[in-house]
């Protein structure tokens, strides 16, 4: 009989915490700006000089952080390094209070080169433009240059045959997005 009613009394408190728990109303941050430990960040300041620039150290929401807070009022750009993207921010600091601004934010999406079997295969999502510039360089010496355009597809593809008895280092120079993105590599 005691351990009847010891069972019914442990059921009774654990309902009452349940309920109670049950009417707290628990508060999410937003995830618009949620940043990975590894990814880039660069903050610039409204005349283009680099204020702050470096690795991200902890997975979490960039406004919590980051202390933006603590600039000089005016405008600054914030970049984060994102794998194969780059997503730039414009935040505005008035009086130690930082607001952002939504109508500036903009994805650049890098171009992705790789080295397959003496094939160089680059691939661009072309979202905000649809052109960019390719330089193959061999040991330094520029050995193919093009424009690449598409109007109908939101990709921009190449692939390039390499001779596989030139062994030596290799560089792609991309141009896009008024941006330069250089990848080396070997074979």
């Amino acid at each position: 009989m005691k351990t009847v009613i010891k069972s019914i009394l442990i059921l009774a408190v654990m309902f009452g915490t349940f309920t109670s728990y049950a009417n707290n109303v628990m508060e999410v941050p937003p995830t618009f700006n949620f940043v990975k430990k590894g990814n880039q960040i660069s903050v610039t300041d409204a005349t283009g000089e680099v204020i702050y620039s470096g690795e991200i150290n902890y997975n979490g929401n960039l406004t919590t952080l980051f202390d933006f807070s603590q600039l000089k009022n005016g405008q600054y750009t914030v970049e984060i390094t994102k794998g194969f993207e780059i997503e730039i921010n414009t935040i505005e600091v008035k009086e130690h209070i930082v607001s952002y601004i939504h109508a500036n934010k903009k994805t650049i999406y890098k171009p992705v080169v790789r080295n397959v079997n003496g094939k160089i295969l680059i691939s661009k999502l072309a979202i905000n433009t649809n052109e960019m510039d390719v330089e193959l360089y061999f040991e330094g010496d520029i050995i193919h240059t093009e424009k690449v355009t598409e109007k109908e597809r939101n990709t921009l593809n190449r692939i390039y045959k390499l001779d596989q008895s030139r062994r030596g280092n290799y560089t792609t120079i991309i141009k896009s997005d008024d941006r330069v993105f250089v990848t080396s590599f070997r074979i």
